[in-house]
This record gives C-alpha cells, sequence and structure tokens, in this order.
C-alpha cells in the first residue's frame, strides 16, 4: 500500500512542476503592458476633451469613440454582432408646470407647496384629506393608518418620526425614512400624499428636471406626492400653522377624515439619449463557445457648471488596463500562443449613476451568462490607499469577490500572483458586511448577481481626490498601475486556457442593507 502511495505521489510531480511554472509566452505578453502605453491612454480618456465622461453626454460618446477605435486596431472583433456598441435608453423628465389649490385659493410654488420630480402628468381633485400621523406602518412597534381607510384617498402625513420611536430597521429601508412612508401608503391605496414639511417658504426653488434614468417604463407609478408647508397643513386641519408641527410631535392632532377641497396638477415632458457600453472579443481556439470578461466603467462624473472630473483613477485607469490587457493577449495570440477561451474586453457606463451598464449588460447578455466563466473587473487600479498602515503600500491591491461563488477562484488569483508579480492581496474590502459595501458598488456585481464567479480589482480609498476634480492623470502610480494590469492580465490567461470552466460550488450571501 505504502508504495502504491509513494508511485502515486511520484506521478503527480510532473504536474505540480508544471503548475509552477512560468509561461514564457505569458511573460512576453505581459511586458507589453507598460508605463508609456498605459500613461499615453489615460492623458486621453482623462483629458479635458473628455469632459468628466458623465453619463450621458458628448465626452463620454467621444472616450467611447476612442476605445473602439483602439479595439478596431487591435483586430478585435465587435462584440456586439457587426458593432462594437451595446446603447441603452435613458430617459429624463421635465416638469412644464405644476398648481395647487386649497378649499379654491391658489397656492404658491416654493411657499406654500413643491411636487415631488417623480410624479406623472396628473390633476386630481379630492373633498377631504386623511390625516394619518407620521404616515408609519411598522408592523406591532406603530401603526399610523390603524383604523382609516386611505384607498384612492389623499393622505397627508408629517415629515421626521417622533422622538419615543425606534424604527425596526434603519437606513434605506426604515419604516420612518422617506421611501418607508411612501411604500406604506401605496400598500394601502392611497391616490396621493401631502407631506408637511417645516422647512417653507424655500429659497431654492422646485427642481424641474429629473436626473437622467433608466426607468423610462415602470411596471407600477410611484405616489402622486407634493411638500406642504405647515401653514398649508393647518388650514386643512384647522390648527395654527405655526403649532401645527408641535401639535402633531405632541400626539394632539387626531389621525382622522378632514374635509377640505384640493385640486392638485402636475404636468411633465420626457427626453430620451442613449448610452452605450463598448465590446471587443478575441476569439479563442478549442473552447471559444466559453468567455472570459474583462470589464472596467469608461464613465465618471462629467462637468458641473465649467468643472472638470476628470476620473483619472476612477475609474480611467480600470479603462486603461483593458485596454493595455486587450493587446497584450492580441499580440500573444500573433505569437501563436491565442486564448483557449474567448475573452470579452468590455467598458461600460453609467456605473457613477448606479451601474446602469453592467446592469443592462447583465440582463440583456450577448454571449451566454452559462458559458462566461469568470468576469475580472477593474476600478480604480492606479493609486495607493494614504490611509492603508500595513504593509507595503507601493506593491499591493485589494482583491474583492475571489473566495465567493467559486472555491476555484483563490486559488488560481494567489497562484497567479505568487508565480509572476508577487503583489500584496489584500482583502480589506472583501467582506459584503464591511461598511463600505465595496462588493455591492461595481460592475462585478452584476455578473454575480447572474452567478458568474468574480474577482474585483481595487486600490482603495482617494481621500480629497475621491469623486473630485483633482482626480487627475499626474497623480497616478504608473510602475504600481503596470503591476497590477499584468496581475489581472496573468490571472485571465490561466481562465482562458484552463481544461475546464471555474466550478460554481458557493452561494453568495448578500446581507440586509439596514
Amino acid at each position: 500500500m505504502l508504495k502504491k502511495l509513494l508511485i502515486a505521489a511520484m506521478s503527480l510531480l510532473p504536474l505540480l512542476s508544471h503548475a509552477q511554472k512560468k509561461d514564457k509566452q505569458a511573460v512576453k505578453a505581459a511586458a507589453t503592458i507598460t508605463v508609456e502605453d498605459l500613461k499615453k491612454h489615460l492623458y486621453i480618456i482623462a483629458s479635458k476633451e473628455m469632459e468628466g465622461r458623465g453619463t450621458p453626454s458628448a465626452g463620454l460618446d467621444r472616450a467611447a469613440d476612442y476605445i473602439e477605435a483602439h479595439f478596431k486596431s487591435l483586430g478585435l472583433l465587435p462584440g456586439n454582432k457587426d458593432s462594437y456598441r451595446q446603447f441603452y435608453p435613458l430617459y429624463m423628465d421635465s416638469m412644464t408646470s405644476t398648481a395647487m389649490k386649497l378649499n379654491g385659493t391658489a397656492l404658491e410654488l416654493n411657499k406654500d407647496f413643491q411636487p415631488q420630480t417623480s410624479n406623472y402628468t396628473a390633476a386630481m381633485r379630492f373633498s377631504e384629506v386623511v390625516f394619518a400621523g407620521y404616515g408609519i406602518s411598522d408592523g406591532d412597534k406603530r401603526d399610523d393608518y390603524k383604523d382609516l381607510k386611505v384607498a384612492g384617498k389623499l393622505v397627508m402625513i408629517m415629515d421626521g418620526s417622533p422622538a419615543d420611536y425606534k424604527p425596526s430597521q434603519t437606513g434605506f429601508n426604515s419604516p420612518a425614512g422617506n421611501m418607508g412612508k411612501m411604500n406604506a401608503a401605496l400598500s394601502r391605496g392611497a391616490a396621493a400624499v401631502l407631506i408637511i414639511n417645516s422647512g417653507f417658504p424655500r429659497t431654492r426653488m422646485t427642481n424641474t428636471t429629473s436626473n437622467w434614468s433608466m426607468n423610462g417604463y415602470k411596471a407600477a407609478q410611484p405616489l402622486f406626492s407634493f411638500s406642504v408647508s405647515a401653514e398649508v397643513a393647518g388650514k386643512i386641519l384647522g390648527e395654527e400653522g405655526k403649532t401645527v408641527a408641535e401639535k402633531i410631535k405632541a400626539g394632539t392632532v387626531a389621525n382622522k377624515v378632514y374635509p377640505a377641497e384640493v385640486d392638485l396638477e402636475y404636468v411633465k415632458t420626457s427626453r430620451t439619449a442613449k448610452a452605450s457600453n463598448v465590446i471587443g472579443v478575441l476569439e479563442g481556439t478549442d473552447l471559444k463557445d466559453e468567455y472570459v470578461f474583462i470589464t472596467a466603467h469608461y464613465d465618471h462624473l462629467g462637468k458641473r457648471d465649467t468643472v472638470i472630473y476628470y476620473g483619472a483613477d476612477d475609474d480611467g485607469s480600470g479603462t486603461t488596463g483593458v485596454l493595455e490587457i486587450a493587446e497584450a493577449f492580441v499580440k500573444a495570440k500573433a505569437a501563436g500562443k491565442g486564448p483557449r477561451r474567448s475573452i470579452v474586453f468590455m467598458t461600460v457606463s453609467g456605473e457613477e449613476k448606479g451601474l446602469w451598464g453592467s446592469g443592462y449588460y447583465g440582463n440583456h447578455p450577448i454571449f451566454p451568462l452559462d458559458k462566461t466563466t469568470v468576469d475580472l473587473n477593474i476600478d480604480m487600479i492606479g493609486r495607493n490607499d494614504a490611509s492603508r498602515k500595513t504593509g507595503d503600500s507601493t506593491n499591493y491591491v485589494y482583491v474583492v469577490g475571489d473566495d465567493k461563488i467559486s472555491s476555484d477562484l483563490k486559488v488560481i488569483s494567489e497562484g497567479m500572483n505568487k508565480l509572476y508579480v508577487k503583489m500584496e492581496l489584500d482583502y480589506k474590502f472583501n467582506d459584503p458586511k464591511d461598511p463600505n459595501r465595496i462588493y455591492f458598488r461595481s460592475d462585478h456585481y452584476n455578473f454575480a448577481a447572474k452567478g458568474v464567479p468574480i474577482i474585483f480589482y481595487y486600490d482603495g480609498m482617494l481621500g480629497a481626490d475621491y469623486h473630485r476634480p483633482t482626480d487627475t492623470p499626474d497623480k497616478i502610480q504608473y510602475e504600481l498601475f503596470a503591476k497590477r494590469a499584468k496581475l489581472v492580465f496573468h490571472t485571465a490567461w490561466e481562465m482562458a486556457n484552463r481544461n475546464d470552466m471555474l466550478k460554481r460550488d458557493m452561494k453568495l450571501e448578500i446581507p440586509s442593507r439596514n
């Protein structure tokens, strides 16, 4: 028996030795990822002409043109049939008029009321108002709608929450938050809501234009809602406007139906635009119907007035990394060492607005997600984290997600790093419960949510330069940038050429967002 075990162990030695041996073609290809080329691309991507690459914008389109031209120059195939672009629609609503009357008297915009920009075009008239206190519905803890019938009616609620109330959840899902209150009224069938706001009269004018959104077509409309002053609320409730908020806080205003003739009107128009993901493909050989994705977002915050938010690190660095990694793979193929699996190089837009581009791709995949072995996502790899107090901050990268979805990931990631690059792999942000929630804040998440294994590469918090106009190309640490890009290249090389796709043997745990 011992002899058999020794023979078996001896037979594994060549395999183990081979696994630890550098691939000379990979080393040669990785060497084409140079400081000079990274700098050349980044100074264009994060230039004044790109105007911060807001989604949507002319600067974003110019950046997309530059990326597409580079993919074409490399000979990459178009990723969307005969096009390098995958477009998705965007919508913006603009208010053209609004009005509110109380008992036949016209109220003044900004002094007496303000509409919510989520409103749809409508005109409604009500003969009564249901006052529901703070409008909180929180299980057995509190129900301001007890004994009230509000289906099809106009409801009025106070903003904030009473001092003695502790919600069962905090943050976005709090029953005392604006969204929680709207959901409570909507679930009971309310037709419209008035929110008493003690901040009137307001010097800040009504926001007449919504932000760009992908939600042009909704499965359900939001509540028709307006903010009103305490004086307006007092006229409805039969109370002195100056003291109505204090009386509501004291609980001396009854939750009941109050007679009042209320006219509400809101009219808007809608604009449409589009943005794109830019996709180039290097076709594989015997496993060409399986895919390795390498992604980054090429958008940033755009231009505000005359101030440009350059976004050199966030995420000009990731975008530039994708361009250089693509070139390295193309040169390897030209030298006779093409990848077995097809490699999809995808730069997405709209990340800063809410992972729009990658979300659209996840819901409209061009290549089968079940044949996508991995997404290696790069979002900020050009600088170091000044707050990092341990280890060598000139030779590290934060790695997120390599211990989730697939048990193969971490082994490959650490093995390729040890063999080729020898960086410190820092897992500080890898815990999904980390308060920064980095796992959910970049484009890899829209692959992970569909069951695709991912690794996210990240350099950390930029401090004073994060999302500021001062994130510029001159502050990039290009040697470190190149080393991180080479790590992604070597990891992709292994994933593209190994015999099997990555196992999907681990469930992704998504913590609740409190």
